[in-house]
Order: C-alpha cells, then structure tokens, then sequence
C-alpha cells in the first residue's frame, strides 16, 4: 500500500502539491518507506513545507528527521533531533507520533538503553496511532529486543504477527513489509529453516535494497550467502557478498562494506583458507567502524563482529589456547550488558577453544551450558555455524553422555542434542598414517581439480557447471577420488588430500 501511495503522488503534478503541504507531506512518508531516507530527505529539502503554518505539517516533519537518521545509521545525531521531536508532535497527530515513538524505540535500543524502547513502545501503542503499519513496527522493535535478549521464541512470534500485520494473513508470510520480514527471515534461519529462509529472503531482501536499510541489508545478503554455501552454490554465496559490498559503497554506508568483507573472511576459514581469511580481517579491520560497533547494539553484528571474528581465525589456525581468556572477558561484557544471544554464541567459541587447547573438563562443561541454552530457545544455526570444529565438539559430549549412561534431566536439551547430531551428520573416518597413500601424479589434473572445489564447498552441480562436464562425470570423478584416496566420504577425502599435500 505504501507504495501505491508512492506512485500515486509521483503522478501527481509537482505544482499542485506545492500548493498543498500537507498532502505533500504524506508524499514524503510515501517514499521514506519505499525508496529510502535520503530520497525522502533531499524531497523535503527541495519543498517548502518547513517553512509551512500548518502544525499538523511541522508535526510530520518533526517525527520524520530522527527516523531519516536513524535509517542512514546516524544514530547519535537522530538521538538529539528526536528528543527534541518529542517535544514537538503533538497528541492530536496519532500518526506521527506513533512513528516517532516507534523510530525513537529503535534508537534507545540501538544506543543500549532497552529499558527506555520498551516506554517509548508502550507510548507508541497508547499514542492511538495503532493502525496496521505502525502496529507493524511496534511488533517487530519488541521482537528485536527479544532477540538481543536471547529469546528467539519470543521474537519469532513477535515478528510472525509484525510480518501479517500489514497484509491479510497467509501460508508463507510473504505479503508483508520489508523491516518485519528480513526479521522473519533471520529467525527462521536461525532455526535451520533455510527454505523457508530463502523464500522470505526472495521476496524482501530486494525491498530492503531499495529502501537501504543498513542492518537489513547487512542481514539479508549474509543469510544468502551462508544459505547458498550450505547448499554447495560459492559463487551465489560470493556474489552475494560482492553485492552487499558495492552497495555500502556506491550509497556510503561503509559499515555495509565492511560487513561484507568480514562475512567474505568466515567464508574463507570454513574452506580452510588461512591466509585469505586473515587478508579479509585485516581490509575489515576499520578502527571507527568498530569503535562503533562496542558502544551501540546494531543487530546486523550481534553475532558477528571484528573481535570475534580474529578470534575464531585463531581458534581455526592460531594457538586456540590463547583465545581462551579473550573469549572469557568477551563473554562476561555480553553478560554484564544483557546480550544473552551474543553471549551464546562467545560462550560456544570459548568452549571450542577450550576443546581444541586440551582442557576437556572446561570444554564439556562450556558446551552443556550452551546446549541447554539453544535446547530452549531452538537455537541451532549458532552452533551449526561453526562449521567442524563445534561438530566434533558436540559429537565429543554426546559420546561422553552416551559412555556415562548419563540419565537426563533435560529431555529438551537431550532433543536439541540429537537435532544437531543429525544436521552435523556422522563424524568423519579418522585419517591414517599416509601409508601407502598414492603419490600425488596417481590423481589426474581433473581430479585434482573436482578436490579443490569440494574443499571450497561446492555441491557437484555448482562443481559440474565450474568445469563444463554433467553430474554424472562429477561423481565419477568423486567415485574415483574416494578408491585413490581411501576415502569414506567428502570431507574424508578433502581431509586426506590436505594432509597428503594434494591441495592447500
């Protein structure tokens, strides 16, 4: 509807709307919605509405400049601009106070003060602005600070109902608005319904784009390229990072581009590509971004930020001992500051570094802690995520449990435990010594080849369309690779072939 309202006014003669600010104000909320702040802001630039008499005018305008801000990801400037708007806009204009009191939740909460959005989205149900669009937002900012809490259950329904708010409600939720259903998305994903999670993406990741939403745009193109690297497809997943890359450029949001670029370095480590990984943290590594980053909650890097990023490269190919204490002082800052979420996912790393450092005792009771958590938030793309690392460690716990006859006490957990069993799939042969392993000419240069793809991730149709031949010969080859090699499976004979020194 916000965007039949666009269209209409952009048929409207420009000359008859100067005559009319208050119609002409709407316009502007118009195409806030649909094409974006700074379009929105440069047409009321170019107006001459702020020069207006009308107060119901000046009252739009006024709930409009920190929402402009907070949407160009100027928070601390939209912070001044909105406590001055509150002052402004009055009872009587339910709308815009509404949207104010919605935009203002979403600033307090960025800036940390979760306390202070809950008021401001309690004023917003009580302003009488409660139509559908801002019932909308008010829904979708509660499931936000629901999710930052922690509590995945609570916001999924909380952005279920955002998501048909604005819509007659339907199957697949995709007849919504895009600030609630990236959100849908993101919790959907999280509870590995990847294809669910496409769907939704299909239809509001465009959206997004259009309306240049920073944490959204961040959210949506990482979700598909992390959907598309589970599913085997690198390229899609690479250009969909290219593109998140070349938008925060092209439209100035270097936070956008550096998003991509830390997401491009965790692609890199999952296929064993240190050093690249490493290249890709270093261009990140952008001191004001992420000075930025520590003193505001951006959605966008609850779960992904430089630190933790540097951290996870060296549990994967540093000394993972001594990202232990780091991990442990990250850990108490998340809980100290109430980000249960985030303190979820530091308390897995910190757990896989204990693992890895030797300290059995401390890592097992490090992954109880974190299983028991995800059990009763269906948490599961948190640990999925981690790739082999946290497999062989939930693998490890399981094992003990199952050796102990451990009689649960947490049957969630117990279900939770078996779930990611299964998505992780069955553990991988052990490695021999390499004796009697073919010499590395026993492998044809095509092999060798279809070996470097696989271990980049590729699914056999993505390998079968990088190298010009049909599935069937892709098989052949992986059929052929798995004899030579004395490999059980994929990852068997990827794990070989480095060990053996056929490929990085």
């Amino acid at each position: 509807r916000m965007r039949l309202l666009s269209r209409w006014f952009a048929a409207m003669p420009a000359s008859l709307l100067r005559r009319h600010p208050y119609p002409q104000v709407l316009g502007f909320w118009a195409t806030c919605f649909t094409r974006g702040p700074w379009e929105a802001a440069q047409q009321i630039a170019a107006s001459s509405c702020v020069r207006s008499e009308d107060p119901r005018v000046q009252a739009h305008l006024a709930a409009m400049r920190p929402l402009l801000l907070a949407m160009q990801d100027r928070y601390q400037e939209a912070y001044v601009a909105g406590l001055a708007s509150l002052q402004e806009v009055p009872a009587s204009s339910s709308f815009a106070r509404s949207v104010l009191f919605n935009a203002m939740a979403n600033i307090f909460c960025v800036l940390g003060n979760a306390r202070e959005a809950h008021r401001q989205l309690d004023g917003a149900r009580a302003s009488r602005g409660d139509g559908n669009f801002n019932r909308m937002y008010t829904e979708s900012m509660e499931g936000i600070l629901d999710l930052l809490a922690g509590r995945l259950r609570h916001a999924k329904a909380r952005f279920r109902v955002a998501v048909d708010a604005t819509h007659v409600v339907n199957f697949n939720h995709a007849h919504g608005n895009a600030w609630a259903g990236v959100l849908y998305a993101c919790v959907a994903y999280e509870a590995d319904q990847l294809d669910r999670a496409e769907h939704l993406l299909n239809v509001y990741l465009p959206m997004a784009r259009e309306v240049g939403l920073p944490d959204h745009m961040i959210l949506s193109h990482v979700m598909r390229a992390r959907i598309s690297f589970v599913a085997g497809d690198v390229d899609r997943a690479l250009h969909a990072l290219a593109e998140l890359e070349d938008i925060g450029y092209t439209r100035k949001l270097l936070r956008v581009a550096v998003a991509a670029r830390l997401e491009r370095a965790r692609l890199l480590l999952q296929q064993g590509s240190g050093p690249a990984a490493q290249e890709e943290l270093q261009r990140a590594a952008m001191p004001d971004i992420w000075a930025r980053e520590r003193a505001q909650r951006l959605l966008a890097h609850d779960l992904d930020y430089l630190e933790l990023a540097q951290l996870r490269w060296t549990l994967a190919f540093g000394d993972a001992a001594s990202a232990v204490a780091p991990l442990t002082r990250e850990l108490e800052m998340a809980r100290l500051g109430g980000r249960n979420r985030r303190a979820v996912k530091i308390q897995l790393l910190r757990a896989m570094a204990q693992h890895a450092a030797g300290q059995l005792e401390a890592a097992m009771d490090s992954i109880a802690q974190v299983l028991r958590v995800c059990g009763q938030e269906g948490l599961v793309r948190t640990v999925l995520d981690e790739g082999p690392s946290a497999a062989a460690l939930v693998r490890q716990f399981a094992q003990g449990r199952s050796n102990a006859r451990t009689a649960s006490t947490d049957p969630i957990m117990e279900d939770h435990l078996d779930r990611l069993l299964q998505a992780f799939g069955p553990a991988p042969a052990p490695l021999d010594d390499g004796s009697g392993s073919p010499a590395p000419e026993s492998l044809t240069a095509k092999e060798i080849r279809v070996l470097e793809l696989l271990a980049e991730g590729y699914s056999n149709s993505a390998m079968a369309g990088k190298l010009f031949v049909s599935d069937s010969t892709v098989r052949t080859h992986l059929r052929n690779l798995n004899l030579k090699l004395g490999a059980s499976s994929r990852t068997h004979a990827v794990a070989l072939a480095r060990k053996r020194g056929l490929i990085g």
